[in-house]
């Protein structure tokens, strides 16, 4: 059975290792101290819902405030790769000096999801009001028929 699941790129990391956790903590602290909350290019993850439709999953992904031209789907090798982008208005230079205080946060988000069950041929997507809904139809299992061989 199927199951759909964010792909993770290091899969053969399944013990939980507390020393693993804060060097990799240590090692992008000191690399880029505060990049984790002052630009650092790279927003955390954006949220999805995945859910089981029956001849079909349907993937709702929450992108609020980005431009449907700044979202980007690519597939590959049975991977679904969800990139957005979103720019900031204070980086323009004739706006750049009437800002005060910037807060939101701009920089750009990608996701990638297993699709090794799905129908990647017909993957329909519509973005609306901040949602981007992927509705994927499931592949079509060939069931086998039984038959008779005869021996030589």
């Amino acid at each position: 059975m199927f199951e759909m699941r964010p792909y993770r790129r290091h899969s053969n990391e399944i013990a939980y290792n507390p020393f693993r956790d804060f060097e990799n903590f240590q090692r992008r602290f000191f690399e880029e101290p505060f990049g984790a909350f002052f630009n650092s290019g790279d927003i955390a993850e954006f949220k999805t819902d995945i859910t089981d439709e029956g001849d079909s999953y349907l993937l709702e992904a929450d992108l609020p405030g980005f431009d449907k031209k700044d979202i980007h789907l690519d597939i590959s090798d049975n991977t679904l790769t969800v990139n957005a982008e979103r720019h900031s208005e204070h980086e323009h230079k004739d706006k750049k000096d009437k800002y005060l205080c910037v807060e939101r946060s701009y920089g750009k988000y990608s996701r990638s999801f297993d699709i090794s069950s799905v129908d990647a041929e017909n993957i329909k997507a519509k973005y609306d009001n901040g949602v981007l809904r992927l509705t994927m139809p499931k592949k079509q299992n060939e069931i086998s028929q039984a038959r008779h061989l005869e021996i030589e």
